[in-house]
Parts: structure tokens; C-alpha cells; sequence
């Protein structure tokens, strides 16, 4: 018996740990914001928009959210999770995209970090998790300068270890562990849970095919979906069976062109293709949610409308082209700013001629072609205002948004908008179509100003509007000898020193067209940001 007393001492020496252990590592949950692991700044995370609707809440590392979700600020070629563009296919009337996602972070670290807890608190009966770990999941246990990997597997190994990073005592869970525990706590919430694999990085095995993750964290994160009777979303397998559809020069090009060995963080067309993956595997109580009625923006007939001329051939002219918010023709009271805009010029020196069509993209107003046709009247010494993205938004492929959606981002990259009939396009990008105006324009001698496009009724006073956009505009500006006009700030400033009141009375319809005092509004700000251009271009030809 007294042989026993030592290892009986050890065992309950041994629960009195584990018991510490439990409370340290419960004592140790995170500090009260959410902290950017590798910087220690502050990450400020989205809440739902509107409480009372069902929330799309989706955690993970910086594949699903990067950084602070600007792309680096180096626009459409920064570093890009999917969990931001895949906002766009859901119907904000009806359900929140909540991207809680946050760089650097394992699913051991989103759990210990107490972003998790901050997370599980804004969750409510109905809503549903997307759950994708794993790019941090490996590496060191424990170290002073991350100490967020998981024990590989699925099972219910632990180990107990003093945090070198934290000064606290941690027990190490599996990462099947770790997916679990999210899970039992969505449930407990009365959320549906959803596991996703992770994405798969830019790297091919010796016979040319993107490598899988099967044997680790993307198998082991199907296995536990298979335990717990979950859907899957298996991105690991979709992402890299397309990557090897498109081929290694096309997915170079889904990466920072800027940083060619990154093979982790896609740009933002690569987030796009990432973000389609998942909408495909979605399970159908989420798709339910998916914007799929028609797009109510209209596409105006263009044979209602008369072709405008210069008045006065001699004189140089102002070409303004662009959609609705520029020329909305006064149909239920909608007028565009580029209808109110000629008084603000003398007519005795410059024609102002809108050829400005609505429910044109940027993509559209070339595929139809209206820019070769505005094209062939432009002169050297003329001025083109050019302004889309009201209609560029949304899914390449999409019937909803009548084939008019363009690819984001200003680069090369094209995506294939096959049709119901068999037929194909090749769709550029933004930045691509309006590189492409702003170069033919020049090329013909005339200045080109490029504008952002002026702001949503709903949207001036949550924050930026069009905030990508913009970037875009300006990027393809500066590269092709172009000047910019950020009209979007121009207006919500205008906006918030009219007041909520009075710009409420500037709109014909619930969100996009103004009526006739706000199109005089917003003419005027675009003809202030004409006064600001370098070289003064119009001072001449303004009324004084």
C-alpha cells in the first residue's frame, strides 16, 4: 500500500493542475478589443447592421479577413480575404454579413485571444458561423513570438505548457478539438454552424497540380464535419480543382503581382474567385439568402433617347459619359447631375454634350458600343468626364444584374461570363474598361477627368462610400495621364453640411437617383471639383 502513495499523491497532484490550469487559461482570455496579433493594434471588428435580422458571422485568419480589410490600401492588388467580397451576393435587406475573421490567428488563438467569446455574444438563434482555420494551425506550440499552433489531429490529446508569449498556463487542445468547441458553442446559441477548408496556397506538387491539404488540417476539418453532421464547405478541393482548370499563368495573376513570393494571400480577383467557391457550397438554407430577384436598377432604351450633338462644332466640347446618376432622361422625376451642369459653363466657349445612358456599367457602355460611337466625336482639345460603378458591382454571371457586372480591381485578369445559350465574354476588370477610355480618349487629343461616383442615399453617412472604387478611379488616373475627381467625398462633404433633412429631399427613389435639386446639387460639386484640377483646364470656359 505504501508503494501506492506516491503515485497516488501524483495523481491528485496532477487533477489539482489540471484544475489550475483550466481557471488560468479561462482567466487568461483575451483583453478587451480585438488586437491585430502581429502588430498589437487595434482591429475593429463588425457588429451586425441590423440586429433584428439573421447574421452570416464568419471567423478565421486573414484569408477570410485581411488585415483591416483595405487591402494594404494598395487597392485591387493588396492582400484580400473572401469574407469581403462575398458580402456583395447577400441581400442586406434580409440577412447581415458579419466578417469577424482576423489575421494571424489559429483556431486555438481565435479561442484564447477572447475573440471568440467577443463573437459568441453578438450570435442568436437563426444565424449561421462559417468556421476556416488552419494556415496557422502549424508551427510552434509554444514560443515568444507566436505560440498559436494546435496539436494536429482531431482527437482529445492535450498538453499543458506556460505560454512563453503570455507568461500564462495554457492547455493545448487538438485543432479538431478547437473546431468543436466552436461548433457546441454556435449550437448552444442556436446557430447553424458551417465548416469551411481552408483555402489552398499558391504551390503545385511535381506533377503540375495545386497541392492539397487533405492529410492535415483540410481533412481533419472535413472529419469533423462528418462527426458532427455538419455542412462542408470544402474550398481546399474546390479552390485548387479550379486553379488547376485555370492554370499556373492564370493563378499567378490571383496573387500581389507587387510581392510575387507571397503564396498565402490572394489580391482581391483572386478573393472574388475564393468568395465564388464558397457561395457554390453553401447549403441551401444560406443560399436562401442570396440576392437573387432581379436587379431593380433599370436599363434604359436607347432608342427613347435622342443623340446629342455639339452645338457649336468649332468649339471645344465637354463629353460627359456615364450612367443614370449622370443622365436619368426625367423619367419618375430621376435627373442626373450631368443635366443641370451646362449653366455652370458659357456657352459661347464650350458645348457640353452628355452621352450618358443609365443602367450602363463601364463594362456595358463598351460592349454595346456606345464608347466607339462617342468616341468617334471627340476632338483634339475636347474634355471626356467619365463616371461608372453604380452598375458594376455583383457576380460576374449573374442574370440578376443583366450581364453588366465588371471584374474588380484594375488588373489584367478576366472572368468568363458563360451564358445560358452557350455564347462566352470575357470580362475585364474596372480598372481595365476604364483604362481603356481614358487611353483611346487621349489618344485623340482630348483631356480626360475620371470621377468617382457620386454617393448611395443610404451610404453618406455610415462611412465611405464606394471606397474601392475610388481607388481604382484614381489608380487609373495617375497611370494613364488622366486627371481625378473623388466626386463621392465631394458630395457626402456637401451632404453632411446640407444636413440628413435636406438631402433626403435631393432623391427620386429610395437609394441611387436624384431628382431635380439634387442633381443641381451634385452638378455643383462636380464643378467644384473641376475648379481644383491641376492646370486649371476649365477656368476658361466656366461662367463667371
Amino acid at each position: 500500500m505504501h508503494t501506492l502513495l506516491p503515485a497516488l499523491r501524483r495523481a491528485l497532484a496532477f487533477v489539482v493542475l489540471l484544475g489550475c490550469v483550466s481557471a488560468c487559461s479561462q482567466a487568461a482570455l483575451a483583453p478587451a478589443v480585438n488586437t491585430d496579433p502581429r502588430h498589437g493594434q487595434k482591429i475593429d471588428l463588425p457588429e451586425p447592421a441590423n440586429p433584428a435580422l439573421p447574421s452570416l458571422f464568419l471567423i478565421g485568419d486573414s484569408t477570410v479577413r485581411n488585415g483591416r480589410n483595405d487591402g494594404q490600401k494598395k487597392g485591387a492588388q493588396g492582400q484580400w480575404g473572401w469574407g469581403n467580397p462575398i458580402a456583395a451576393h447577400f441581400d442586406p435587406s434580409r440577412i447581415n454579413v458579419v466578417n469577424r475573421a482576423i489575421g494571424g490567428l489559429s483556431s486555438r488563438t481565435y479561442l484564447t485571444g477572447g475573440h471568440w467569446e467577443r463573437t459568441l455574444a453578438l450570435i442568436k438563434r437563426g444565424d449561421f458561423v462559417i468556421i476556416q482555420f488552419g494556415h496557422n494551425d502549424n508551427g510552434a506550440i509554444n514560443d515568444a513570438t507566436r505560440a498559436r499552433a494546435s496539436i494536429g489531429g482531431t482527437g482529445e490529446q492535450a498538453e499543458q505548457i506556460d505560454n512563453l508569449l503570455t507568461g500564462q498556463r495554457e492547455t493545448v487542445h487538438t485543432y479538431g478539438w478547437y473546431l468543436r468547441k466552436y461548433v457546441a458553442d454556435a449550437r448552444a446559441k442556436g446557430a447553424t454552424p458551417i465548416i469551411a477548408t481552408l483555402v489552398p496556397r499558391k504551390r503545385w506538387d511535381a506533377g503540375g497540380k495545386v497541392v492539397r491539404n487533405l492529410a492535415e488540417h483540410a481533412g481533419w476539418a472535413r472529419e469533423v464535419a462528418h462527426r458532427e453532421g455538419l455542412a462542408l464547405i470544402d474550398l481546399n478541393e474546390a479552390v485548387a480543382s479550379k486553379y488547376d482548370e485555370l492554370g499556373r499563368d492564370a493563378v499567378l495573376k490571383l496573387f500581389p503581382q507587387a510581392t510575387p513570393d507571397e503564396h498565402t494571400h490572394t489580391n482581391l480577383a483572386g478573393a472574388e474567385l475564393n468568395a465564388r467557391m464558397v457561395l457554390a457550397g453553401l447549403p441551401a438554407p444560406l443560399k436562401a439568402f442570396l440576392r437573387l430577384t432581379e436587379d431593380a436598377r433599370p436599363v434604359v432604351d436607347a432608342a427613347t433617347l435622342p443623340d446629342e450633338t455639339a452645338r457649336d462644332p468649332t468649339l471645344p466640347t465637354l463629353f460627359l459619359v456615364g450612367d443614370s446618376t449622370v443622365k436619368g432622361g426625367g423619367q419618375n422625376d430621376v435627373i442626373g447631375w450631368g443635366e443641370r451642369i451646362a449653366p455652370f459653363f458659357d456657352a459661347r466657349k464650350l458645348n457640353v454634350v452628355n452621352l450618358a445612358i443609365g443602367g450602363r456599367s463601364s463594362r456595358t457602355f463598351f460592349t454595346e458600343g456606345r464608347w466607339n460611337k462617342a468616341l468617334a466625336k471627340v476632338k483634339a482639345g475636347d474634355f471626356v468626364l467619365i463616371q461608372f460603378g453604380h452598375n458594376d458591382g455583383g457576380r460576374v454571371g449573374d442574370p440578376a444584374n443583366k450581364n453588366r457586372a465588371s471584374a474588380p480591381g484594375t488588373g489584367p485578369e478576366t472572368v468568363e461570363d458563360r451564358r445560358p445559350d452557350g455564347s462566352a465574354e470575357q470580362v475585364h476588370s474596372f480598372g481595365w474598361y476604364m483604362a481603356m477610355y481614358v487611353a483611346q480618349a487621349r489618344a485623340k487629343g482630348a483631356d480626360v477627368i475620371v470621377c468617382s461616383p457620386v454617393p448611395h442615399r443610404d451610404q453618406w453617412e455610415k462611412g465611405r462610400d464606394f471606397a474601392l472604387v475610388a481607388q481604382w478611379d484614381e489608380q487609373v488616373a495617375r497611370a494613364g495621364g488622366a486627371q481625378f475627381v473623388d466626386l463621392t467625398g465631394l458630395v457626402s462633404d456637401g451632404y453632411r453640411a446640407a444636413g440628413t433633412g435636406t438631402v433626403n429631399g435631393f432623391f427620386a427613389d429610395a437609394r441611387t437617383h436624384t431628382n431635380d435639386a439634387g442633381a443641381s446639387f451634385n452638378a455643383a460639386r462636380v464643378v467644384e471639383g473641376l475648379r481644383k484640377l491641376e492646370g486649371d483646364p476649365f477656368g476658361a470656359f466656366l461662367a463667371r
